[in-house]
Formats: C-alpha cells, structure tokens, sequence
C-alpha cells in the first residue's frame, strides 16, 4: 500500500516515519509513505497558497489552484483521495480496516487556515473528520488516519496483536493484567491464573460486554449478539442494577 500526504508540513512526519511500529513497516517494505508539500505547485509569484475569501470574512482560505495541481501530478487510477476536513464522515475502525484492505494508493489532504476553496471538493473522493472538533491543520488527522491503517496491514504486526483491540469485533477490549500479581491490594482476576483457557475466554469476552455497556452502550445498539453474548450481558445487566 501507498500513502500520500499533501501538506505544507512535511517536516511535520519526520518523527512519525522514524518511530516505533511504522519504522519498522517501512523498512520491511509494507507501506510506502510520502509527505508532497502543495506549495510547490502553486502559480502564485509570492508562493502563497491561501487568498481572502470572496465576499468577505476572516482569515484565509486554501486556493484551489495548488492542490489541484498538486493532486493531478500525484494521482493515478488506484488512487483513493481524502479531504481531512470538520466536514466529513467520522473516522472509525471500519473504515481503517477499509483502508488498508481495499486502497491501493490513499491520498490525505491536510487543509489549513481557515478552510478550503469549496471547488477542492470536486476533486477528492471522500471527506473524513477525525470528531467533532476543529485542529490547526489536517496533519495531526493524516498521521492518526495513517497509523491506524498501517498496523492493520499484512506483515506489520502479528494478527492476534490487534483482533482483540477494542472497536475490532464491535466492542470495547476486555481488561488486561501483568505483573506484579498483586499491587497495593488489588489481585489479577483469578480466572486469568488459572490456566483454563475456555473460562478465560467467557471471562474476556463477559469483560469486554461490561465495558462497552457500561462506557460506549452506543456500541451495543450497532451489533447484533449471539446466544452467549445475549446471555453475559443480561448478567451483567442485572449485576449492574443491584449495586
């Protein structure tokens, strides 16, 4: 897979792509990752990229001109281009998953100043949104899009590493222990001691439930449960209601 970034910041994934896990994806050749800075196609004698908006306002907006040129010189035909934008649908694990499955050339724009010409979005594919909250630039976006899709790609960390992650099936990730067995009084669930592996599975699998009802019950309404889970969680319903 390929990733293009079109920033004015490159320098910005510096230590992004000399770090921990997409270091190593890297250099194992599983992704390639690029940062192109759109400035560099600009037609504009000053080498500005954003103008006034027509009509008035504050701040600046984000020509068209440079980015247009700048996605045309880098796009082909498997090319799949994003606008990070406040605008787009929610960034979740599905789409992440989507990514790193299906794209074979993903393209982020990260925008900055105060927004976009409006006739960008004519040249983009998809406008996504990491929440409900407005950042400085895109690159934060792009880097956080870019992380979640490389540790699900073939080869860079072990599958069972991420199944269990919460969002993966649904649900929210069961809790976890290591050593010391005991700290300050508070012991690791017996369960996970004692060896039983279909007991600790139920255990997790029950975990994982309580959690997400107890934090994200939002989760539960989007997922269709089997006979086991339908059985935990109106346990966990019932525990829940005498405390």
């Amino acid at each position: 897979m390929k990733i293009t970034v079109l920033t004015l910041f490159p320098e910005f994934f510096d230590s992004f792509k000399t770090t921990s896990i997409i270091k190593k994806a890297l250099e194992a050749g599983r992704v390639e990752f690029e940062c192109i800075d759109y400035r560099a196609y600009t037609l504009d004698k000053h080498n500005h990229v954003d103008d006034t908006p027509c009509g008035g306002g504050v701040g600046m907006l984000l020509m068209v001109q440079p980015i247009v040129d700048c996605l045309k010189a880098v796009r082909t035909e498997h090319s799949h281009v994003v606008l990070l934008t406040p605008q787009g649908e929610t960034f979740h694990q599905q789409k992440a998953r989507h990514y790193a499955a299906d794209i074979e050339h993903l393209i982020l724009i990260c925008g900055h100043y105060e927004g976009y010409d409006e006739r960008i979005r004519d040249y983009v594919d998809e406008e996504v949104s990491l929440g409900d909250f407005v950042l400085t630039g895109g690159e934060i976006g792009a880097m956080t899009i870019s992380d979640a899709i490389i540790r699900l790609l073939d080869g860079v960390i072990t599958k069972e590493s991420h199944e269990d992650d919460s969002f993966e099936n649904g649900l929210l990730e069961y809790p976890q222990y290591t050593r010391p067995i005991e700290f300050d009084g508070k012991r690791v669930p017996e369960v996970l001691l004692s060896g039983h592996h279909e007991n600790i599975r139920k255990w997790r699998l029950k975990e994982s439930l309580r959690k997400t009802y107890l934090k994200r019950p939002d989760l539960l309404e989007k997922r269709t449960l089997n006979r086991e889970e339908k059985k935990f969680l109106d346990e966990i319903i019932e525990e829940n209601s005498k405390k």
